[in-house]
């Protein structure tokens, strides 16, 4: 640690870190490039969510977009009931060149997006070591990542993935994939992807300089699925940090 950093630890939940990873967005100069210049698809997704917020607030879009419905396919826990009947689901959210073209998909556009422009697309298994993601597949085509994918690979467009540390896993993805990925499994497919990562941790550093690093995770009583972060700056940039985690502290839980 260098002379005169300190160290702050924050606990963290996974909606109070979807939260975080959202702010960020609106911090990160390739984005804000591309809200100007370029196309944004924000492929549909909790995590996700939370940034098409921030971004149609940064814009002024606001008006019209609900986080309830924007999702694809989500894990809930055994047995679970909706207390409310779930919004129906009205697209991805798709930003060429700043304005908002409502109703349109990442399929509607992937065929049109060229070197530069940008997709988020969350993932569902982190690996925090090697700096790499997957995405489970329900779908016999491949859902949107295949989507996602055509433009990345086919047309150099750029890929985020924006996942929570709660997402993490252990072991190489690559064998995951392949073992759950051959004929003899059921179940959702997985597929490994590479792309800009921003987790909790880079989402701090992006938002105020500091180093974050997972130190621990868990809890009961709504904490569990948490994690302990330690946080490491200047004074000043620690300070920062600490304001902004606490401003998402009593973010409320997903819902449907």
């Amino acid at each position: 640690m260098q002379k005169n950093n300190t160290t702050l630890q924050f606990f963290i939940t996974p909606h109070a870190g979807k939260r975080l990873i959202a702010k960020a967005f609106i911090c990160i100069p390739e984005i804000l490039g591309a809200l100007e210049n370029k196309t944004i698809a924000i492929i549909a997704g909790t995590t996700n969510g939370y940034i098409a917020q921030e971004l149609l607030a940064h814009i002024g879009q606001s008006e019209g977009f609900s986080r309830n419905g924007f999702y694809r396919g989500i894990t809930l826990p055994p047995h679970y009931r909706a207390n409310n009947p779930t919004a129906g689901f009205t697209g991805d959210v798709v930003l060429e060149k700043g304005k908002w073209e409502k109703g349109k998909t990442i399929f509607d556009v992937a065929a049109q997006l060229t070197k530069g422009d940008i997709i988020l697309k969350g993932a569902n298994a982190l690996d925090m070591i090697n700096r790499k993601a997957a995405v489970m597949i329900g779908h016999p085509e491949g859902g949107t990542i295949m989507a996602a994918l055509t433009a990345v690979i086919g047309k150099r467009s750029v890929l985020y993935i924006p996942v929570g540390l709660e997402k993490r896993v252990c072991g190489n993805l690559d064998e995951i994939a392949a073992s759950i990925n051959s004929p003899a499994a059921s179940g959702p497919r997985l597929i490994p992807i590479q792309g800009t990562i921003i987790t909790e941790l880079d989402a701090i550093n992006v938002m105020t300089g500091c180093k974050a690093t997972l130190i621990a995770a868990g809890g009961i009583c709504g904490a569990e699925g948490g994690y302990w972060i330690a946080v490491t700056g200047t004074e000043e940039q620690v300070s920062k940090a600490a304001k902004i985690i606490r401003s998402v502290e009593g973010e409320p839980p997903c819902t449907l």
